[in-house]
């Protein structure tokens, strides 16, 4: 008799790490866009191959079980890999295919988009499907996505594109507001700040010696493009990438009263994705084109370090992750 081969079904397979990642059947069954019935039926079906509980069941919730979680990790990674390889496949005999890409919203439309059209000029056959930002880099509906950081995420690869010059902008001059001519000129402004970078401020204080005003307090915003849109409405000073606000500066929409005093950030904005998508034709073309648009990474200097360090002290760990 012929032994039983020990390769479940593919949409076994499928079924259990979509359940796993989403952390139940009704996400999943949308994501696969089955019901949730049948969802069910094959996490049995598989649990009923395999002869172990992947999932512990309590009040309608499953949780992964010990060994389900190892068999996860070791599934999502299999599942990847076929999926890049059927992907390279597909694409190998032109270059060609689709790229599933994600940006951070004020990235993609302020630095992206403007350059795309000379990327499509030199590669007709590459299509780009832009899909809702993520940063969960194993997604299989995604192939890269460009992240704001400090270019370190598990099991990816990463590509410095731009940000680590940090401006500070104010209103434009139309505003007559009051002047600023020092550092310390700063504080009689209201200080924009993002919700997922709290530490800015206190970093450029450090890193110009300011003593005057509190890094801590002012307006806060979940988004680049709205702190710039408030600068440019009189509302007060930010600190910026500059990427994100050189053609506002040079059409006066906003002004830049100290040039000389902004930041090298150690955070930036990256190309990123799985190590199991890294050859994958599309990607390849999409990556090399977009590393001639990048800017050469520099070293942040030791004052912003040792600052962003300090307020991630004061802060209790509040982190920097970009959202």
């Amino acid at each position: 008799m012929p032994l039983r081969r020990l390769t479940p079904p593919i949409h076994l397979l499928r079924a259990f790490s979509t359940v796993a990642r989403f952390g139940g059947v009704s996400r999943a069954a949308e994501a696969l866009h089955l019901t949730q019935s049948a969802v069910s039926k094959q996490i049995q079906e598989l649990e009923k191959w395999v002869g172990v509980d992947l999932f512990e069941r309590s009040r309608k919730r499953l949780t992964l079980t010990p060994a389900g979680e190892r068999y996860e990790k070791a599934v999502r990674a299999l599942l990847s890999q076929l999926e890049s390889a059927t992907l390279e496949l597909i694409t190998s005999t032109d270059g060609g295919g689709a790229l599933h890409l994600s940006s951070l919203p004020t990235f993609g439309a302020t630095w992206l988009i403007p350059r795309l059209p000379q990327f499509q000029q030199q590669h007709p056959q590459v299509t780009l499907h832009f899909v809702p930002y993520s940063y969960d880099l194993e997604s299989p509906n995604l192939d890269c996505s460009i992240l704001f950081g400090e270019g370190h995420w598990p099991g990816a690869r990463a590509h410095y594109l731009d940000g680590q010059d940090v401006a500070l902008i104010a209103p434009p001059a139309s505003f007559g507001g009051p002047p600023i001519r020092s550092p310390h000129d700063v504080a009689q402004y209201t200080r924009l700040r993002h919700l997922t970078i709290p530490h800015a401020w206190l970093t450029w204080t450090h890193a110009w010696d300011v003593e005057n005003l509190d890094p801590l307090a002012g307006l806060q915003f979940d988004q680049f493009q709205t702190i710039i849109q408030a600068v440019m409405a009189g509302m007060g000073v930010a600190l910026v990438p500059r990427c994100l606000v050189e053609d506002k500066i040079a059409a006066g929409l906003v002004s830049e009263p100290l040039p000389e005093h902004g930041l090298v950030s150690n955070l930036g904005y990256w190309l990123c994705y799985p190590e199991s998508r890294a050859n994958i034709a599309p990607l390849v073309a999409f990556r090399n084109w977009l590393l001639t648009q990048a800017r050469p990474y520099r070293e942040p200097t030791t004052t912003s370090l040792a600052a962003q360090q300090k307020s991630r002290t004061k802060l209790r760990g509040s982190g920097s992750d970009f959202t």
